[in-house]
């Protein structure tokens, strides 16, 4: 399978407020196969469906994957809200093959918004506001809290 190179590499910018992490990552990851730089502006407001209570231990779960043998081969987990954000969207990505990890490497996740990137125009994804959730929610930031990874 022939891999698309774009030859001029467009570069998008997504605020992440208030968007439904899971669909967002997803629009991310394609956008990155395409052959787009996508830059994730605010990865702290991006908001996870289901109750504190579920989405904390569930992600206290991951946590606990680690291995006795040697540390250095454990898998680490992310625990910053861009780290966890970032890792959502390498989970949308064939990450194993070399299109993926390229694609992944073109994907940048801050939090908050830095100067350089302020006064530049944003997109938001209108498929994945969290204003279409009927049900409880938890953001990003919220979440990274409760594991021990971000302090307000």
């Amino acid at each position: 399978m022939k891999k698309l190179e774009s030859t001029s590499q467009q570069e998008e910018i997504i605020d992440a407020s208030n968007l439904i992490l899971g669909r967002m990552a997803s629009y991310v990851a394609k956008k990155a196969l395409n052959g787009n730089r996508v830059i994730v502006l605010n990865a702290e407001r991006a908001v996870i469906s289901g109750t504190k209570e579920r989405v904390v231990a569930r992600a206290k779960q991951k946590l606990k994957t680690r291995t006795l043998g040697n540390l250095e081969k454990s898998p680490t987990h992310p625990r910053k809200p861009d780290g966890y954000v970032r890792r959502v969207i390498r989970g949308m990505l064939p990450w194993k093959k070399p299109h993926g990890k390229d694609a992944f490497h073109r994907v940048i996740v801050y939090t908050g918004t830095p100067d350089e990137y302020k006064d530049r125009p944003r997109k938001t994804i209108t498929d994945a506001a969290a204003s279409k959730l009927r049900v409880p929610y938890i953001t990003v930031a919220r979440l990274s809290e409760e594991i021990g990874g971000f302090n307000q």
